[in-house]
């Protein structure tokens, strides 16, 4: 397989294999195994070009996907991505990798494990593996053209700095990382940033290049105003996509007033609102947010969890009046999030 090639085992059957019963489940997995073992032993070139893994795997495959990793990095990977959600149930998450991927914050430059990843690594993905920050900061530190760091579903991260100078990373997203307590991201080619997350520690600094942004926020003005003001201060400006999601307000919440004096966005030209309402909310002061953009060409307004109240009807009303570009409005009564709209901006 010369390096143009691809390994991909995708081996994910079209007749959503997610929900089959357990047992038909583990009987496909171990073909899964046994067929990427194969695929691996056949090649010989050495060097790849990208490797993806995609399939429901557990605790009892851990050291197998140890040794898939350890392949990888050994011929010089630059795509690496290892996805092994539990589609049946998103929620649960995967215990493994544990020997590869956990490292003790301060020891980056004194283990041994620094030398599996290779500096030719450029993009790398990680969903539902056990990572930490240690882990992190080595994959940093030692994949100086890394351009592109995914990581969804890992719940041991806390406090994690992705920070430097010499960073080339252009596209951040996190997600799904229920122990994130704080998130510091200074990095000057950094273009995307994508943190569905809930949570008070976001830092930015030293972005100059940053214009595309996805973030989520309680829908309350304290909570809004202060991704404005703070977290999304040093960028505003220069944003050219922002996809804001706005959800899980409380009865104490003040939803009702208007959202003032927010900065203006004068380089946006697409914004995206994914509202999941709780039904006591004044709607109409989400049209704040467009005045804020003098330049959009884009607008999409997921609005989830539509009871056909009052309030519901006065922004679809105000919407309809005000945007007289509008080719499409699509309710969805369902009341949750749908986050994979952020993930396509």
């Amino acid at each position: 397989m010369s390096k143009s090639e691809v390994a991909s085992p995708d081996h994910v059957p079209k007749n959503c294999l997610f929900y089959y019963e357990d047992e038909l489940l583990e009987s496909e997995k171990r073909k899964y195994v046994k067929w990427v073992n194969s695929v691996i032993q056949s090649h010989e070139s050495r060097t790849l070009k990208e490797f993806r893994i995609r399939f429901h795997l557990d605790r009892s495959s851990r050291k197998t996907i140890d040794r898939w990793l350890q392949f990888s990095f050994s011929r010089q990977v630059e795509r690496l991505e290892l996805d092994i959600k539990n589609y049946s149930c998103p929620t649960k998450y995967n215990c493994f990798t544990e020997k590869l991927l956990t490292l003790k914050s301060g020891c980056i430059h004194d283990d041994p494990r620094r030398m599996l990843f290779k500096s030719s690594l450029k993009a790398l993905v990680f969903k539902s593996v056990i990572l930490n920050d240690g882990a992190i900061d080595l994959i940093l530190h030692n994949c100086p053209l890394l351009e592109q760091l995914i990581v969804h579903g890992s719940r041991e991260i806390s406090k994690l700095e992705v920070c430097g100078s010499h960073l080339k990373l252009k596209h951040l997203e996190i997600a799904g990382c229920p122990l994130l307590k704080s998130l510091k991201v200074s990095a000057p080619r950094l273009t995307t940033l994508i943190v569905l997350l809930n949570f008070k520690g976001l830092l930015l600094e030293n972005v100059p290049m940053l214009v595309n942004v996805s973030v989520i926020c309680r829908s309350d003005c304290v909570s809004i105003k202060r991704i404005f003001d703070v977290v999304l201060s040093c960028c505003i400006s220069q944003l050219q996509t922002l996809c804001l999601g706005l959800y899980n307000t409380l009865p104490g919440d003040d939803n009702s007033g208007e959202i003032n004096e927010l900065p203006k966005m004068p380089k946006l030209k697409k914004l995206v609102i994914e509202y999941d309402g709780s039904g006591h909310e004044c709607l109409s002061r989400l049209a704040t947010f467009i005045s804020l953009s003098p330049y959009l060409d884009e607008f999409v307004l997921q609005f989830c969890g539509y009871y056909g109240a009052t309030n519901d009807a006065e922004l679809i009303k105000y919407i309809l009046e005000n945007c007289g570009a509008l080719e499409k409005i699509t309710v969805d009564p369902y009341f949750s999030l749908i986050l994979s709209t952020f993930l396509e901006c």
